[in-house]
């Protein structure tokens, strides 16, 4: 990808992104790199400690397939840092194309990868690196596609326009997991904690290879965008940064700090629902780490059952946060994440039914905190630093959050003897931390974007 250091002249009179555009653009490049991202996280749990990381123990062979996933979230704030600059400096359109062609490229490679069997430790490392460029590809994504959701939306209405690249993280998780489930459904396994031989051999790789189909849609939208307005004026009046970093480090220290911890709940919870439950659901209830015992058919049903509850709360959110504000909208769903961390005991060892309440529950509050994101970071930031602003953010909270929640379940899953107790005092130890973030923090929704 190559990107001009010169930063972008416009015309007098630049056009304006019809709203379905801006819907669409922002909508679609999240669902994306959220489907990319997705499609790691699933085959991390079900594919890749038979393929890439075969110790011989089980438990072993997961975290350390976890933690080459974890590896993707430390490169998030170095692509933050490189796509924001270059967003605040160049405009939204080129780094969003570049950003999607990235994550596009690696999560495509991974599906063409030789395992563990065939090259040996090769095999792990070249994953790991193409892990890097999907982390890498992603801190500049989800920023400039919130940019291009809120610097277009109508007034009163930032939060509700900010939902829709929000709206992406379920969207692709639902994508991902159906295409693993239609493949598991089409290639049953004799053994409910395995996936089968054909599976393992050579199907796992489809959901990586069609990536590119949805990348090749996602480029054509994405190359029909126009620069917001709140970007041109900032070119216009010459207000763009020749270093976004160091001046959103010298003004706007504190705004990356806040909104670092705003985000650790999201994050711990996103993961924790993702990840760590698809792991304990599918683990025999006879196990050396006890866990459901579910198929893994039957188990991913029911998360995308819950997913849909993601969706439809993410969407629910922004109306709510643009009627009562962002702030008092997460103090409330955080309080309630604290509540919901105590309940993962109960709720897991109710049955089916405990289960399928527990899903619904955490990914609607999930919806409920992650939907006022796509507005409240980037309203914390000028124009001239807020790509660079709210992606450093939102990614630097993914190494706190998204990329030791995992590895740190696990732990603690191993910690309790097989019991999930310890992984939901966990959850609500960080949304603590989270409700002093918001109690420190001021009200955005009557901010200028434009300033």
């Amino acid at each position: 990808m190559s990107i001009s250091t010169t930063p972008a002249t416009l015309p007098a009179s630049a056009p304006v992104n019809p709203k379905s555009r801006v819907i669409l653009a922002s909508l679609i490049g999240t669902t994306i790199e959220f489907y990319d991202f997705y499609v790691y996280a699933t085959a991390a749990v079900l594919v890749f400690p038979y393929l890439f990381f075969p110790t011989g123990d089980p438990t072993t062979a997961l975290l350390a397939s976890f933690a080459v996933f974890g590896a993707a979230m430390v490169a998030r704030p170095i692509g933050a840092l490189f796509f924001g600059h270059f967003g605040d400096r160049n405009g939204r359109k080129a780094t969003l194309v570049g950003a999607l062609l990235t994550m596009g490229i690696a999560t495509f490679l991974i599906g063409l990868l030789p395992t563990y069997a065939m090259i040996g430790w090769f095999a792990p490392l070249m994953l790991v690196i193409l892990r890097l460029a999907q982390g890498f590809a992603l801190g500049g994504e989800w920023s400039g596609a919130a940019l291009v959701a809120t610097e277009n939306a109508p007034v009163g209405k930032r939060a509700w326009y900010g939902t829709f690249p929000q709206v992406g993280a379920p969207l692709g998780f639902i994508i991902a997991n159906g295409l693993f489930l239609i493949i598991a459904f089409a290639l049953p396994s004799d053994d409910p904690t395995r996936p089968s031989d054909a599976f393992l051999e050579w199907a796992w790789r489809i959901p990586f290879l069609f990536s590119a189909v949805m990348v090749i849609v996602g480029l054509w939208v994405r190359l029909r965008l126009v620069e917001s307005e709140a970007f041109t004026k900032a070119v216009k009046a010459k207000k763009v940064e020749k270093l976004p970093l160091a001046a959103v480090f010298k003004s706007n220290w504190r705004e990356l700090i806040l909104g670092t911890f705003i985000m650790l709940a999201t994050y711990v919870l996103f993961y924790l629902m993702t990840t760590f439950t698809l792991g304990y659901g599918r683990a025999a209830t006879d196990a050396a780490l006890p866990g459901l015992g579910f198929s893994y058919n039957t188990f991913i049903l029911m998360m995308i059952g819950g997913v849909v509850f993601f969706g439809i709360f993410t969407l629910a959110s922004g109306p709510w946060a643009d009627r009562h504000g962002r702030r008092k909208t997460l103090i409330i769903v955080t309080l309630a994440i604290v509540i919901f961390g105590f309940l993962f005991v109960p709720l897991l060892g109710a049955g089916t039914a405990g289960v399928m309440i527990f899903l619904i529950v955490g990914f609607s509050l999930m919806g409920m905190t992650f939907g006022p994101m796509g507005a409240l970071l980037p309203e914390l930031f000028p124009t001239a630093v807020r790509y660079t602003g709210s992606a450093f953010a939102y990614n630097m909270s993914s190494i706190l959050g998204a990329a030791v929640a995992p590895f740190i379940a696990i732990w603690l899953w191993t910690v309790g003897g097989g019991s999930p107790f310890w992984v939901g005092i966990y959850l609500s130890s960080m949304a603590l931390i989270t409700l002093v973030a918001l109690i420190l923090s001021r009200e955005t929704r009557d901010l200028d974007l434009e300033r």
